[in-house]
């Protein structure tokens, strides 16, 4: 094998780890660092163990391996071997072991002392994978407390190294020339009105037209991939490879290595051939400029993919595929001046990810606080807050934040916390192996189809054939085998079942006829194409969503019914009393409800509602709605209004601030507001205002006006001009002064009428209306009204409300 540039630097790489047990390795694509360094370590006095190497991705872990073993002339699987989730191959003679950084994630945590293990080598870890920022600091932890002797490197193809150096206690940071061959780079734009499924088929078209060799073209989804193909079918002397994780490892070997007949190579692929990967004969290169990747919404509590322009480092990394082995070209559907205005890294997963497998890992390795480990970016508080209260829901941490027994126990299983709970409760009730099925579909994209129908996609991936197919089964089994009961009971909808014990707030009810909304425990709306299998369901319990968290497209589900969920999740369901009030009536309603978090299951009156209950429902009617739906009555009016008049104003906002004063004796026994009894709201103000403020109400305020003829009148104390009074001109005979009220003497507007009530005038200066237009008003109610007095000097007349011959008759008989 010609030398790759690595090798030039690897002298100085291995004279650094026998001096210390940590480096910091930059090596850009194609300078053979992923295959070069493992087997130059197995010759070192230090390294008599075994060496893990850190793949961030299935195919590229098999690989390496593969590769290696290839340039030893060994079987793979002898003295370099891989494990991944789906696919080991690997014996007690293994030196080298390829894995996936989950994979090492969990045998540290199994073994924290990594017993029999040389070195630890970190591959790609520019990529910034969840998994694999974790495992370097547990690897660092247990190095520092357990394990100075392991040597850790991390190996990085981009200029990032000095932090990484720092993070490592100042490791040395050894650097490589990348193999350099001339790329071209061709930025055509595109039409962002168009499907990109259309542009990329044009351009890819236009590129095997132009250049000569095999053409890699990156696209955001196998959506896209699958499009794409269609559109290209099957070009003469080409033959056409599909690249993500969902195609089988056979599949994948044929998209890698070289055409054994000499045709044309043409691989449609996702991001996960941008690194550590080398596809034999690729000399073009063409790149959508978009990526496909997960982002967790914590509002909604779930991850979504969000497709989204690719980085500067993204697209540099993709360019480069095309000229790891020759010149080659590189087709950009962006116009050269947008890449300035890419994102210039892929933001680190640990920004973004759900934690809750992080932070219940660290809980197990014995750090509460998962800060407390080195990170190069530290896990966000509020994340870290959100996975421990997720734990807490799952049994898996107590309230002090520690493991429980359940905890640990879903921690030993290679799953996600949500799925490990699932798979251990399934078990439970005699589900695990249709819960350990599930763990697979949910993990294994493209298994038994892509139908959102779960149940469906079980039931084809339990007869499907195929090599992915029946390691997935494989994986299925063993992951049943790990937990007990594994003989189902009797469940009417176990596939639903498994899927509701993993994501309890997804259970999601009907809430159309067309069965397109959805309404969920977790009181998140869903949405489902209506033309779904799924639509008639009157429940789901739902797996995957895509989108945002008011609004979620479901991805898969499977149907249910209410007794199944009710039996499952019985001891969730809450039996709620609630007495409301209803403004339309001015009454309260009594309802009794069964609910499932946000879903109410059935609803009724509830006859038997306290009486403390609807009274303090009515008073709290009162604070929302307002005092105008009390009934209140003139006299209570009138109050209102002379205590303002006097400085003790009964306003809306006090009488609302004070109203668990006053209003709950009035309503007493009570359902509806109307019921208060004629003159309890007069009682309560006053009781409202106390007796000091009443007296001084009455001295300032007084209520009414007593007339020289003995009558008694309301004085109005919300009337325009100031406090006013209304009563017949007779009434005020004899009075040569005008009447005041309170202590300071204030004049009564006073509104005087005739007999008949009607109107006459309206005055402030009653000796001025006696002096001056009496005369006239006296001579036309003479004509009006004859038989009453109209005196030509009404302050010197007696004062009567009686007609002339009733005043005679009394006169008569006094």
């Amino acid at each position: 094998m010609s030398a790759l540039p690595i090798h030039a630097v690897l002298p100085q790489l291995l004279a650094a780890l026998r001096e210390t047990s940590a480096a910091v390795l930059v090596a850009p694509p194609g300078a053979g660092k992923t295959t070069a360094v493992a087997p130059a370590l197995l010759s070192q006095t230090w390294c008599a163990g075994e060496i893990l190497l850190l793949s961030p991705r299935r195919i590229a872990a098999r690989a390496a391996a593969e590769r290696m073993a290839a340039l030893a002339g060994e079987p793979v699987g002898r003295t370099y071997g891989y494990a991944t989730r789906l696919d080991t191959k690997r014996s007690a003679a293994t030196r080298v072991t390829v894995m996936t950084e989950g994979i090492f994630v969990a045998r540290i945590q199994a073994d924290p002392e990594l017993a029999g293990v040389s070195a630890v080598l970190f591959d790609e870890v520019h990529e910034r994978s969840l998994d694999s920022d974790f495992g370097l600091a547990l690897a660092l932890d247990a190095q520092a407390a357990l394990r100075p002797d392991l040597r850790i490197v991390a190996m990085s193809a981009t200029l990032d190294g000095a932090r990484f150096a720092a993070l490592m206690d100042g490791a040395p940071v050894i650097e490589s020339e990348g193999r350099s061959h001339p790329l071209e780079l061709v930025h055509l734009g595109r039409d962002g009105n168009g499907r990109i499924e259309d542009a990329m088929t044009s351009v890819i078209r236009q590129a095997m037209r132009e250049r000569q060799g095999g053409l890699l073209a990156f696209l955001p989804g196998v959506a896209e991939i699958e499009r794409v193909a269609e559109r290209l079918g099957e070009p003469e002397g080409v033959r056409v490879h599909r690249l993500h994780g969902n195609v089988d490892p056979a599949r994948q070997r044929a998209a890698i290595a070289a055409e054994p007949d000499g045709q044309r190579k043409l691989v449609l692929a996702t991001s996960i051939a941008e690194t550590s990967l080398t596809l034999d004969s690729i000399r073009i290169v063409v790149d959508s400029g978009l990526a496909r990747r997960p982002r967790y919404d914590r509002a909604a509590g779930m991850t979504r993919l969000v497709t989204e322009r690719a980085s500067q480092a993204s697209a540099a990394q993709r360019a480069g595929r095309a000229a790891r082995q020759g010149p080659g070209t590189a087709y950009r559907l962006w116009e050269a001046a947008a890449t300035a205005g890419m994102p210039r890294f892929d933001p680190p997963e640990m920004l973004e990810a759900d934690l809750s497998a992080l932070v219940l890992d660290c809980a197990i390795w014995g750090v509460a606080d998962p800060r407390e480990l080195k990170w190069i970016d530290p896990p966000p508080v509020a994340a870290v807050e959100e996975a421990r209260a997720r734990l807490k829901r799952l049994d898996a941490l107590d309230e002090g934040g520690r493991p429980t027994a359940h905890g640990r126990r879903i921690a030993r299983l290679p799953l996600p916390p949500r799925l490990a709970h699932m798979l251990v409760r399934a078990g439970e009730l005699g589900l695990a192996n249709t819960a350990a099925e599930i763990a697979v579909l949910l993990g294994e994209r493209g298994l038994g189809g892509n139908d959102p129908d779960l149940e469906m996609r079980l039931r084809r991936w339990r007869t499907e054939r195929g090599q992915r197919a029946e390691a997935a089964r494989r994986i299925a089994g063993r992951w049943a085998g790990l937990v007990a009961g594994a003989g189902a009971q009797g469940f009417d909808h176990p596939v639903a079942a498994c899927i509701a014990l993993a994501y309890p707030d997804r259970i999601a009810r009907r809430r159309d006829p067309a069965g397109e909304r959805w309404a969920s425990v977790g009181g998140r709306g869903f949405i489902l194409d209506p033309a779904s299998s799924l639509a008639g369901a009157e429940w789901l319990a739902v797996a995957e969503t895509q989108g945002s968290a008011a609004g979620a497209r479901i991805l898969s589900a499977a149907p249910f019914d209410a007794a199944a969920v009710e039996a499952l999740f019985a001891d969730r369901i809450e039996t709620r009393r609630e007495v409301r009030f209803d403004p339309a009536t001015g009454g309260v309603v009594a309802e009794r409800t069964r609910r499932l978090g946000a879903i109410t299951l059935s609803r009724g009156p509830d006859s038997g509602a306290s009486t403390d209950a609807i009274e303090a429902a009515l008073v709290e009617g009162v604070r929302r709605y307002g005092l105008s739906l009390l009934p209140w009555d003139a006299g209570a009016a009138a109050l209102r209004a002379r205590a303002a008049y006097a400085g003790h104003p009964l306003d809306d906002a006090v009488l609302i601030e004070r109203l668990d004063d006053w209003l709950p004796a009035l309503v007493a026994g009570k359902r509806r507001l109307d019921a208060i009894a004629p003159g309890a709201l007069s009682e309560a103000l006053r009781g409202v205002l106390g007796w000091d403020a009443m007296r001084e109400i009455d001295q300032i305020a007084p209520a009414r006006f007593e007339s020289p003829a003995g009558s008694s009148h309301a004085i109005d104390y919300a009337a325009e001009g100031g406090p006013r009074v209304e009563l017949r001109v007779q009434a005020l005979y004899g009075l040569a002064a005008h009447p005041v009220i309170g202590r300071d003497r204030v004049p009564l507007v006073l509104s005087l009428t005739s007999p008949a009530g009607r109107p006459i005038q309206t005055t402030r200066d009653l000796p001025g209306f006696w002096a001056g237009s009496w005369q006239a008003v006296a001579k036309e109610m003479r004509g009006r009204y004859p038989r009453h007095p109209w005196p030509d000097d009404p302050a010197a007349a007696d004062p009567t409300l009686r007609t002339k011959n009733a005043d005679a008759r009394r006169r008569k008989s006094d």
